[in-house]
């Protein structure tokens, strides 16, 4: 399940994260690039399929960039790699609209948080190349209510107009593809006046638009609804004058706010209601149908209760069948647990609501082959369900790691059927790695992620088959590594899964990242997260955890003691030859401390070191490899200092060197040596005499080469690292779009 600790974070260090350098072609080797699978991994808020193509199909992210479908590979295609550094706020994809009239036409709102204005993306050509316009509009791709929709709309009878509903600024509107916008001043000032600290109970603005092509008039189409994430006030408004004048809609729902809104073939609006956007707790909710024809309304929530009384629930989603008005599916948020029902529900109608089969209590099963951790991902976060309007047995719905899919649906309605649920993402990844290792040999890469674990890589090129990493279970998994001489011996730390268990948080492997095993005891009352070193010859683990002291164990963690020498919340890292050495920096603080005892006792040295800022939050994101100190392999007492503001060499008891070239650091790594017995190659993400990419060095620093191009940067990145079994080969780790490998062309 998606946890509030990335987007917490990154909402926190965005602004100063997304501070890079220009970028530009340059003199740079070919690389190949593709995604090291887990598959989702993160929330895939939207599904939005073209009404006429059956072969074209988008996805949105909530901080993850927005994928098509390739109809040919049969796998999603990721839109916005070319997204940079400074324009990583596009990565959060608020709205999809594609244009019902033209199939290579589709439309992209992105911006991740409304600190920052967004921009509108046009492509002609199915989303593989874009057009920009910068609008003054907040987006909160990555924000409550992230998966209400559809905000974005093009009109069906003039493909010119284009209406968005925005979080802050009201309702917008395009006459010109896209090419200018600007506000539609005559629609009702919708705006919510709340505490900045209510902000899971506030609205999330206009939530979704939708046309109703009533009339002859080819200029577009008079009639239009908006619904507005309002409660107790009107939320439902509707133009019968092609966008002139509004008003709200007779008699529409008020108690709750609007969470989806769709129109059948037959002029009816079907509105899913609940108390709070989402996916933020709901406590009540309800489903609505209004006749536009006979201008009628109708409750036909699947769960009714007596008036005043709360569902505890809400409810997210609903999709209507475009050539079969009468077959409904509705979602829920918030049910597990209550009224008789174990986890969410998804309920379909054959009968416009008048009665709803509960899918998840009928006969049904999963395939998780394409994607094995999420055998223990429960269902949540169903926040958009389609059926594909090209085929009523085929039909989506989004979780919190991805989406799943269905080519049975009306099993749900035979008595002794099943439906057959698989994972509909392969191709999408949105995971945020937290830390990337790869060992000596075994594994090719080993890596802690954001919200499921982590993952051990034998092969790159599939999931793992062992699914995520357990015994125990992580959500977040800070820190992975291991014993260099040992590299059998990994140990990860981290955040038990939802808290729901009362254990340490460090387990360790003796296989080589295969299977895994809780340690016994932890340093310190409630430690988690933080960072683990692991000495050459894995005979001694330190642990620093989150807002902690460093500790040491020599029993696997039957036993604990203080290191000494050390200040908190310090990161330490192993020599890779010498099991008696270890090392931590403190960059601020231009501090080296050393140990020759393994890792009990530690003395400082001052660090000779130029900082161009003493500011954490101006130092990068600190979640990524910056301001961090790196053990070479087969080579003793020789580290790299990857400070955000300049690379140093320390090596041995030889002055500290500052390499040239090198002006901001924002991750750094090593990798296998060009030549046998040769000096490891050197990768950095950061900025290289006045251009930002991704280099690597295979002359200890003394010169650099770009890897990347511009159509490869993958927006905020937090981690690289060298594979230490293939030369060339890199590991990135970004924010929200997984894990990616580059090999030399």
């Amino acid at each position: 399940m998606r946890t509030s600790t990335i987007a917490t974070v990154a909402c926190m260090v965005f602004l100063a994260a997304c501070a890079g350098k220009r970028e530009t072609n340059r003199d740079s080797q070919k690389y190949d690039w593709c995604s090291v699978p887990i598959v989702g991994g993160g929330f895939v808020d939207g599904f939005i399929l073209h009404p006429t193509d059956k072969e074209v199909r988008y996805c949105r992210t909530d901080m993850g960039g927005a994928y098509r479908w390739d109809a040919g590979e049969e796998k999603w295609v990721q839109m916005l790699d070319w997204v940079s550094l400074d324009e990583c706020n596009l990565q959060g994809v608020e709205s999809i609209a594609v244009d019902p009239t033209d199939s290579r036409k589709v439309y992209l709102a992105c911006g991740t948080y409304t600190n920052q204005n967004g921009s509108i993306l046009k492509s002609a050509d199915g989303g593989k190349t874009f057009k920009r316009t910068d609008v003054p509009i907040p987006m909160g791709g990555n924000e409550n209510g992230r998966g209400n929709g559809e905000r974005m709309m093009v009109d069906p009878k003039n493909p010119s107009i284009i209406y968005f509903g925005t979080r802050q600024s009201g309702l917008w509107r395009t006459i010109d593809e896209g090419e200018s916008w600007s506000r539609v001043e005559s629609f009702p000032d919708v705006e919510e006046q709340t505490s900045s600290n209510d902000w899971h109970k506030r609205g999330s603005g206009i939530i979704a638009v939708v046309f109703d092509e009533e009339g002859d008039d080819v200029s577009g189409s008079r009639g239009i609804y908006v619904a507005v994430s309002l409660k107790g006030r009107e939320n439902l408004f509707v133009s019968h004058d092609g966008g002139m004048t509004w008003a709200g809609v007779e008699g529409h729902p008020q108690r709750l706010r609007p969470t989806h809104m769709v129109k059948s073939s037959d002029r009816k609006l079907y509105i899913t209601y609940a108390d709070t956007p989402g996916p933020s707790r709901m406590n009540d909710g309800a489903v609505w149908c209004y006749d536009i024809n006979a201008g009628t309304w109708n409750e036909i929530s699947p769960l009714r209760f007596e008036e005043g009384t709360n569902a505890g629930f809400g409810y997210a989603a609903v999709s209507v069948d475009s050539h079969n008005a009468n077959h409904l599916i509705v979602s829920t948020h918030g049910l597990w647990g209550k009224h008789g029902y174990g986890e969410e529900e998804m309920f379909r109608s054959t009968d416009g609501g008048s009665n709803w089969t509960p899918l998840f209590k009928h006969g049904y099963r999963y395939d998780h082959s394409k994607a094995p951790y999420t055998k223990m991902a429960p269902l949540h976060w169903m926040f958009d369900i389609e059926i594909d309007p090209s085929d009523a047995e085929h039909a989506y719905f989004t979780t919190g790691f991805g989406g799943w899919e269905t080519f049975n649906l009306s099993a749900g309605e035979r008595e002794g059927d099943t439906i057959v649920w698989s994972i509909a993402t392969d191709g999408v990844e949105e995971t945020v790695p937290l830390e990337l290792y790869c060992p000596p040999s075994g594994a090719r890469l080993v890596s802690g992620v954001g919200d499921y674990g982590g993952h051990t890589h034998f092969d790159i090129t599939r999931p793992t088959p062992q699914g995520m990493h357990y015994a125990p279970y992580f959500g977040n998994t800070d820190g992975v590594t291991g014993a260099w001489k040992r590299p059998e011996q990994m140990v990860r730390v981290g955040v038990i899964f939802n808290h729901l268990q009362d254990i340490p948080a460090i387990s360790y492997s003796e296989d080589g990242g295969m299977t895994w095993q809780g340690c016994k005891t932890s340093p310190m009352e409630k430690a988690e997260s933080g960072h683990i070193a692991v000495n050459a010859d894995g005979s001694v683990w330190v642990w620093t955890p989150r807002g902690g002291k460093p500790y040491y164990t020599t029993d696997k963690g039957e036993t604990w003691a203080e290191c000494q020498g050390l200040p908190e919340n310090i990161r330490v890292v192993a020599d890779k030859e010498n099991p008696k050495k270890l090392y931590a920096v403190d960059v601020l603080d231009k501090a080296i401390y050393r140990t020759f005892d393994g890792g009990i006792t530690y003395k400082r040295d001052s660090l000779d070191i130029e900082l161009t800022t003493t500011q954490p939050r101006r130092r990068g994101d600190n979640r990524g490899g910056q301001d961090r100190i790196y053990a070479m392999p087969e080579r003793e007492s020789d580290l790299w200092l990857a400070a955000y503001d300049g690379l140093y060499h320390i090596d041995g008891d030889k002055p500290t060197e500052k390499k040239g070239h090198v002006e901001t650091i924002y991750a750094f790594g090593y990798g296998k040596a060009a030549t046998d017995g040769g000096y490891p190659s050197l990768y950095i993400i950061g900025v290289v005499d006045g251009i930002y990419g991704f280099f690597r060095s295979d002359d200890i620093a003394e010169s650099w080469t770009r890897i990347n191009d511009d159509e490869h940067q993958y927006g905020l990145v937090l981690h690289i690292c060298g594979d230490m079994q293939e030369y060339g080969r890199v590991y990135v780790g970004t924010h929200g779009r997984g894990i990616i490998t580059g090999k030399i062309k």
